[in-house]
């Protein structure tokens, strides 16, 4: 039995979630993950990226490494890292990653929403002392 692409898609991003949440450390990938389409349609799937690889707290490396493992196996670059993809291949290239990025992430979103609590882990992003008294 041969899977459609959006089966592939769904079954990949159930994977990285199920694994965040077997690690039980994301920080706030939920939410991250959730306005993470909205900056892709304002700036552009490269500066979104950018963003997300500069960021320091716990949740953007995995998502990160989510788009790039899924847009990097032939979809639809061959192999690489994502960034350096998008700046070195062509307009088509960069086109084709933007939609195949939106595609997936709304599996990656769906899944998060269901399997991930949000506030679970929002106090142990880096940099952030959420226990200390005001």
């Amino acid at each position: 039995m041969t899977q459609s692409l959006a089966q592939k898609r769904a079954a990949d991003a159930l994977k990285n979630i199920e694994t965040l949440k077997d690690k039980g450390e994301y920080g706030k990938y939920v939410s991250y993950v959730k306005s993470l389409p909205a900056e892709i349609i304002m700036s552009g799937l490269g500066q979104a990226m950018a963003l997300v690889r500069s960021k320091k707290l716990a949740g953007y490396d995995p998502l990160y490494q989510h788009l790039n493992d899924w847009l990097c196996k032939g979809r639809p670059y061959a192999s690489g890292d994502l960034i350096t993809n998008i700046v070195s291949n062509s307009e088509a290239d960069y086109i084709r990653a933007q939609a195949e990025a939106m595609a997936y992430l709304e599996w990656l979103k769906k899944f998060a929403v269901a399997l991930l609590d949000d506030d679970k882990n929002s106090q142990k992003e880096v940099g952030d002392d959420a226990t200390a008294s005001p």
